[in-house]
């Protein structure tokens, strides 16, 4: 490959094959781990104001900017697909990237970290959920 060049390779990801099941439990598990807020109809725009997500190890001492978020409960649009459902998930990664909704009835958002090994985790990071207004973008 020059400069200049570029190589594009497809994943084709599966809704059944390549769908990662989580059962009752652990959806309890994320309720009751997670911090959650509830998002009454209007539009809101989502974003990490500050902190991190540290690994506690050698992998990123300084940490990481990202969290999970799970929204549920209630209609919702995600603005980037346009798409009305009841549930969702998407992340935030870094500081400067937002999460647009539209809540169309009443749901609550689950912001939460996932880790195979918590108890060396460090810090935390907020979440600014700020509310425009009512109507529709």
């Amino acid at each position: 490959m020059t400069p200049g060049d570029c190589e594009i390779q497809h994943l084709v990801v599966h809704s059944r094959n390549n769908c990662y099941l989580l059962n009752d439990e652990q959806m309890r598990g994320i309720k009751e781990t997670s911090v959650s807020q509830i998002l009454e109809p209007g539009i809101y725009i989502l974003r990490i104001k500050s902190g991190t997500f540290g690994y506690g190890s050698n992998i990123c001492p300084s940490g990481e900017p990202v969290v999970l978020l799970w929204i549920c409960g209630g209609k919702v649009k995600n603005k980037k697909t346009k798409i009305p459902v009841e549930q969702t998930w998407s992340t935030l990664n870094g500081y400067n990237e937002t999460l647009t909704l539209e809540v169309l009835e009443t749901a609550t958002l689950y912001s939460f970290f996932v880790d195979t090994y918590p108890d060396d985790n460090e810090g935390e990071l907020t979440v600014s959920v700020a509310r425009l207004y009512s109507g529709t973008l």
